[in-house]
């Protein structure tokens, strides 16, 4: 049997230009003027200007969502374009004198020299291997192959394609017939370039192919190389004792075997620059000083760019307000340039207010850490989640948990992320709240003053915190060194 019902839901959807300003909030500093340039590219409405250029909408700062009435798609009709009001879009600013007369060209920009923005130069990777292949004397067939070969390296400098896989790729994809053995001579090639140990196999092959540069009657080097290619397994799990007995070596000829070893490279592909500047290098969203005991804090400029309405567009509108002729095809047009302004102003308001929120968030912070910016100690700082921050600054969980996990501050002891200053609180014997973050940074202290021929087990750790006042388990002291990427003692021994 079938039967209709009325129901009613009261549900929480977000509005495009919600979801929009929650992603421009998440797009860190050095991406910024990308999103604005695609913005853009998509509204000719929005362009960069001078201060002055703002001016003509300041009236509409608190700029409101339209509401589902306002936004409609022409269908066509008479009556859908005879109520087209423009008069707040060309009724503003029709005195402000023009930018150009207020300017005197005898004299520079004083901010013309800070807008030079050095280029950052540099050569990838593969770029590097690909500029000595020419060095060799290979005909058109193995340089393809080559090609192939270096395009198959990772960043970290290894090769961990099979040679199989390779030999069917080059089939299919550039129909180049080759053997397994025409690839691994290549290799055998490509394995000579510069930096060392690149297209190996693994990290056995990578540092065996570093030793093999350097001179073999050095017996540092030839115990190193016998160490590697004989006792990898019992080098990496610090099996010295076996190593010593089964090499017949002293002490003092083990440390220098030792150290050989240490010196080469994990990664020869690590040392170039990469072509992503978001990974290469950070560039600080906030900037905190200390004035003499005060704490400044300042948003980077980037973070503020001078955006206005498009001064065209806008005497688009006021030339169609000064006509006579008005058919649809001109209210179209009127429509369409309504929108695309009205698209423009969201925009900069969303800017401004990826701007408050910003500032609101890191000041709420550098007051709740106060004495971490004064002094830089990580044993000062206090237990703080987000919900901490979210309170005061009145702002959503989500909303600070976005600031948080994609923004830097730059203080005088460095750059940080602002997820680096939220921790859990752990007590103390006195039952006072603490930062997990201080005692990360007291156990971290223990490790770095330890005896390395003896290091500290992960039990005697957790009795020296104990003494110190802090109530905590061996097996959260075990969590806590993970998180700090500190291997365990037997690996920490040094002789």
């Amino acid at each position: 049997m079938l039967k209709q019902t009325q129901q009613q839901k009261l549900l929480q959807k977000l509005s495009p230009q919600q979801i929009q300003l929650m992603k421009l909030l998440q797009v860190p500093t050095v991406n910024l003027e990308e999103r604005i340039k695609e913005e853009l590219e998509e509204n000719p409405a929005l362009e960069y200007g001078e201060e002055a250029g703002e001016d003509e909408f300041k009236e509409q700062e608190e700029y409101e969502t339209p509401s589902e009435e306002d936004e409609f798609e022409p269908d066509g009709s008479e009556n859908e374009y005879d109520n087209i009001d423009i008069s707040e879009y060309v009724s503003e600013g029709d005195d402000d004198v023009a930018d150009y007369k207020l300017r005197d060209d005898n004299y520079p920009d004083p901010d013309e020299s800070n807008k030079t923005i050095p280029i950052r130069v540099e050569t990838s990777f593969h770029e590097h291997l690909l500029s000595q292949l020419g060095m060799l004397e290979l005909d058109e067939h193995q340089n393809a192959i080559a090609e192939h070969i270096i395009g198959s390296i990772d960043d970290d400098g290894y090769l961990r394609r099979e040679i199989s896989s390779m030999v069917d790729d080059l089939s299919f994809s550039q129909n180049i017939d080759t053997t397994e053995e025409e690839i691994t001579s290549l290799i055998k090639k490509i394995q000579d370039f510069d930096p060392a140990g690149v297209c190996a196999t693994d990290l056995k092959e990578c540092l065996l192919l570093q030793l093999k540069r350097k001179s073999q009657e050095d017996p540092g080097v030839h115990n190193a190389y016998q160490i590697l290619e004989n006792y990898f397994d019992e080098f990496t799990k610090k099996h010295y004792e076996k190593i010593q007995k089964a090499l017949s070596l002293t002490d003092e000829g083990l440390k220098e075997a030792i150290t050989q070893i240490i010196r080469l490279t994990p990664k020869p592909g690590g040392n170039f620059a990469t072509l992503n500047k978001a990974e290469s290098y950070v560039l600080p969203d906030f900037f905190i000083l200390n004035n003499a005991g005060k704490l400044e804090l300042t948003l980077n400029s980037r973070n503020a760019p001078d955006l206005r309405i498009s001064g065209g567009y806008r005497e688009m509108l006021k030339e169609y307000d000064r006509g006579d002729k008005k058919d649809k095809r001109q209210k179209e047009a009127v429509l369409f340039i309504k929108q695309k302004i009205d698209a423009a102003k969201w925009f900069i308001d969303a800017i401004k207010q990826r701007q408050h929120t910003l500032l609101s968030t890191m000041e709420s912070i550098m007051d709740y850490q106060r004495e971490f910016f004064l002094t830089g100690d990580e044993t000062t700082m206090k237990p703080m989640i987000l919900k901490d921050i979210a309170d005061r600054t009145q702002l959503d969980i989500s909303t600070v948990s976005r600031v948080a996990n994609s923004k830097y501050v730059q203080t005088e002891f460095g750059t940080f992320k602002l997820k680096f200053f939220f921790s859990e609180s752990l007590s103390t014997d006195s039952g006072e709240e603490v930062s997990t973050r201080e005692v990360k940074k007291i156990l971290s202290d223990l490790i770095e003053a330890e005896n390395k021929r003896k290091p500290l087990s992960d039990e005697n750790l957790t009795k020296m915190l104990q003494d110190k006042g802090y109530n905590i388990a061996r097996r959260t002291v075990a969590k806590y060194r993970e998180q700090l990427n500190i291997p365990v003692a037997r690996l920490r021994k040094e002789l």
